[in-house]
């Protein structure tokens, strides 16, 4: 029976049981879209990826979650990319992902050992907010945003950490555009504890995922708008998933975005099919 290597990390952490569950399996080539799907089914974390290599210093990456191929998922690159530093013998200081609806993605070690990544950040633009959508997140956002998500600003962190949405209903609302479903909704307000610029949450039943404990996607809209609309280039967010929570580092340079985090390996094994 075939099997190749398999490694768990937590992303967006310093430690276990902290960030984003993020499975990786380095391949010689990439296995059929149904059978990536079913390992990552099997697997049941937000995102399992997917990484071939091609050529010096680069890979080529796919992201899928349990339900569905996403075309951008930042805390798998970042998962990604921990396990060529920490467990491929990469030496480099820069590794290049190539993506097929993203780009090329680059990650850098940081000489403290966090990790940089730098993804596009896709423009933004003001959006309504409906009676529909403040019923299904439960409670109004005070603003709102359209983009890779929908993303809704409320007044404080004590408001999103305490939102329990409908999720079924949540499904079929959001945003259209950017290349992802409808069912994505980005949650935040400014500030939080510890000098913390951003405290948000990220559901997503439009990708097969309630709650994502700590989303690198979200995070370039975030960052995007944080910018635009609140003069801060650079911040520091939090992503308060019940539990688990996930400091994630951004700074906006014109349609790119640097995010910054750590990773952690909790699991090493082979998958065998």
């Amino acid at each position: 029976m075939p099997s190749y290597p398999f490694y768990q990390v937590d992303a967006f952490a310093s430690k276990a049981f902290e960030g984003n569950q993020a499975c990786v399996m380095p391949l010689e080539a990439f296995l059929p879209d149904e059978t990536l799907l079913a390992i990552a089914a099997e697997n049941n974390v937000a995102e399992t990826a997917y990484i071939v290599p091609a050529g010096e210093g680069v890979w080529k990456l796919r992201w899928f979650t349990p339900a569905v191929e996403v075309p951008l998922c930042g805390h798998a690159t970042l998962a990604s990319a921990h396990v060529l530093f920490a467990h491929g013998g990469f030496k480099d200081e820069t590794i290049a992902f190539d993506t097929v609806k993203s780009g090329r993605l680059l990650v850098r070690r940081l000489p403290g050992g966090q990790l940089e990544m730098d993804f596009p950040s896709a423009p933004i633009r003001p959006v309504p907010v409906t009676d529909e959508i403040a019923a299904a997140l439960g409670a109004r956002p005070v603003e709102a945003w359209g983009g890779m998500f929908y993303a809704a600003r409320f007044e404080t962190p004590a408001v999103v950490r305490g939102l329990s949405p409908d999720q079924r209903a949540l499904k079929s609302l959001g945003a259209d555009g950017g290349g992802w479903d409808r069912g994505n909704f980005g949650c935040f307000a400014l500030g939080g504890e510890d000098r913390i610029d951003a405290t948000s949450r990220f559901f997503a039943p439009g990708s097969g995922i309630d709650e994502d404990p700590a989303t690198g996607s979200w995070h370039t809209m975030l960052a995007r708008i944080l910018a635009e609309h609140f003069g801060k280039s650079e911040a520091r967010c939090f992503q308060a998933y019940p539990g688990r929570g996930a400091h994630v580092g951004v700074k906006l340079e014109g349609d790119r975005c640097k995010l910054t985090g750590s990773a952690v390996t909790v699991i090493e094994g082979r998958f065998t099919l």
